[in-house]
């Protein structure tokens, strides 16, 4: 787990590339009715500002809103790590699911208009359990042993 600022800001994007990849992969697929390479293509076209939309709202909201509600939940200095993790992940996806659905509704259905509401609603309702089982399953536990990796390799050579 990071240490400082400047990992700490690593790890996000880490977690928000990979957490943003497979939930746009993951719309794109619902929307097509298709699995194909052209997915793919698709995915990645929608990367960059995606990115930076996760990046700035975990940074500047998410992050600090799951941090201290997980605290209320568990003491990291009593609890065992995968508690913490867990309660961290969990309190993590409940503030980006809205936020990142609202956003994905605000770009895709062209702004505010009278269907906002319920087309935003009904992003949550369909990315709220993947954005559950990619993050508890796939990007949490591959993003933390590839920065673990990393630092240690970094420890290593320092």
């Amino acid at each position: 787990m990071p240490k400082n600022r400047l990992q700490e800001t690593i790890f996000t994007i880490m977690m928000v590339i990979v957490m943003v990849f497979g939930m746009v992969f993951y719309n794109i697929t619902l929307q097509k009715g298709a699995f194909d390479a052209h997915t793919f293509v698709e995915t990645l076209a929608e990367l960059p500002l995606t990115c930076l939309i996760a990046f700035v709202l975990d940074t500047f909201i998410a992050g600090s809103i799951a941090g201290k509600l997980s605290r209320m939940v568990v003491k990291p200095e009593r609890s065992k790590p995968i508690f913490v993790i867990l309660s961290i992940s969990i309190f993590s996806i409940i503030c980006m699911c809205p936020m990142m659905s609202l956003s994905a509704t605000l770009i895709h259905h062209g702004g505010f208009n009278a269907d906002t509401l319920a087309n935003w609603g009904r992003a949550i309702l369909i990315n709220l359990p993947m954005a559950t089982f990619w993050q508890l399953l796939v990007a949490g536990p591959l993003v933390r042993k590839i920065f673990g990796t990393i630092m240690a390799k970094c420890a290593a050579n320092a």
